[in-house]
């Protein structure tokens, strides 16, 4: 049993050594707040891109808080890719204004397909392209000076910028709280911290904007990995492009609420992961030996937790049935494991905590849902344990998750879980 404990320590001690700097990140944030755009943004031409599977209930939404930006609507010009539809949701981006084009195709499932055949469509019928390119998800819900503000911070010369995202549906359980919690600790205390550092962020699913000049370089949408917006972002980071940060362009998405849809969600992403280090691994740690701090960043971010936690779980239980076997004190085992557990619980707890406090009015749901789900928070982050374990023997594929919070269902909650618009 002191071999367990030697391996439970071990993992520990490497487990700071590589996130370390991310505890860093939070002091940062509070002492330097926030970087405020310079000089008068610009105006630029933007396409907005949305690709879209049976999403009636949604994307109307989405339209219309486009319609609603304090941005030029002239500047804006909306597509919707209605990606193997069997719902209305191409007549419902039609009759909002929106330019769509209809896709079938059963064999390339997945967003980035449905990415690469909609910017193939605009190259051709509009050759004069754009400024720039807006990508976001028929879930999405756009504060009304989001355009805006991700214009400012792209007119000071940056070609890729992600925005602050924001949940719908934070307050429906603790998995949806789960995963808006992580969304919110990831725009604050990482990309916000990555910015202030003047290092680079990296894009989270959706609401981001890329110049034409990325456009044009990389074509038509090539990621197609489970994980298509890691990908982007670690192709761009390697080849030495900045991913920019605008905290005040607030989007809102939506987040699953079953146990099942989460984890199905999430196992795509853990699968997405290693896909994007067997692809990419090499360039990163090329990156690393040439000194590059966003690629040791972004090689954290998609590998060594997942395969530290992994690990972790394997030898705890291979060492205890081997201690078991062999007659020794399994109380022994059980404080080692229980030790280790504790340490993941309070570690999550504390991100969780401190995300919740700082967050706090942005967060859309009673004070008493902000306070408990701060300590469901760790128990959501450790099933990601059997989900990364899966993700080591499983093909992983893409599958549509089905959205269903409207802006009309939003409209009957309490108060204080209302969008602030």
């Amino acid at each position: 049993m002191e071999t367990l404990q030697l391996v439970n320590r071990l993992i520990g001690v490497i487990f700071l050594i590589c996130y370390s700097y991310q505890f860093l990140f939070i002091p940062l944030v509070w002492l330097r707040g926030r970087k405020e755009a310079e000089g008068a943004p610009k105006p630029h031409r933007f396409a907005v891109l949305i690709c879209a599977r049976n999403e009636a209930a949604v994307i109307g939404d989405l339209l219309e808080s486009l319609r609603r930006q304090s941005y030029p609507q002239n500047l804006l010009t909306v597509f919707v890719m209605a990606d193997n539809c069997t719902d209305e949701t191409a007549r419902i981006a039609e009759s909002a204004g929106a330019a769509v084009y209809k896709r079938c195709n059963a064999a390339q499932v997945g967003k980035g397909y449905a990415l690469q055949e909609l910017m193939g469509c605009i190259g051709r019928d509009f050759p004069d392209g754009f400024d720039g390119y807006f990508v976001f998800d028929a879930d999405n819900i756009l504060s009304p000076d989001y355009i805006a503000r991700m214009n400012a911070v792209f007119s000071r010369g940056h070609d890729i910028v992600t925005g602050y995202r924001n949940s719908k549906n934070y307050g429906d359980n603790w998995i949806s709280a789960g995963h808006g919690l992580w969304f919110l600790r990831e725009s604050r205390y990482l990309n916000h911290a990555r910015m202030l550092l003047g290092t680079s962020c990296c894009v989270g699913g959706t609401g981001f904007l890329f110049s034409r000049a990325v456009a044009e370089e990389m074509g038509p949408w090539p990621f197609h990995l489970l994980t298509e917006d890691i990908e982007f972002s670690v192709d761009q980071i390697t080849r030495g492009r900045r991913i920019a940060f605008c905290p005040e362009a607030v989007l809102y998405d939506e987040q699953p609420t079953s146990f099942r849809q989460s984890w199905r969600q999430r196992s795509r992403w853990s699968k997405g992961y290693l896909q994007v280090f067997a692809g990419y691994g090499k360039r990163l740690l090329f990156g690393v030996f040439r000194g590059r701090f966003a690629c040791y960043d972004m090689a954290m971010a998609i590998m060594p937790a997942f395969v530290l936690s992994a690990v972790s779980i394997l030898c705890n239980l291979v060492l205890a049935v081997w201690g078991a076997v062999a007659g020794e004190n399994l109380r022994i085992a059980a404080q080692s494991v229980g030790e280790m557990l504790l340490g993941m619980y309070v570690t999550l707890f504390v991100i969780g905590a401190v995300t919740t406090v700082t967050e706090w009015r942005a967060i859309r749901t009673a004070a008493w849902k902000k306070v408990l789900y701060t300590f469901t928070f760790p128990l959501f982050m450790s099933t990601y344990i059997p989900i990364a374990l899966s993700a080591l023997f499983t093909g992983g594929e893409w599958k549509p998750i089905t959205h269903r919070v409207s802006a009309a269902s939003l409209r009957q909650r309490p108060k204080q879980e209302l969008l602030p618009f």
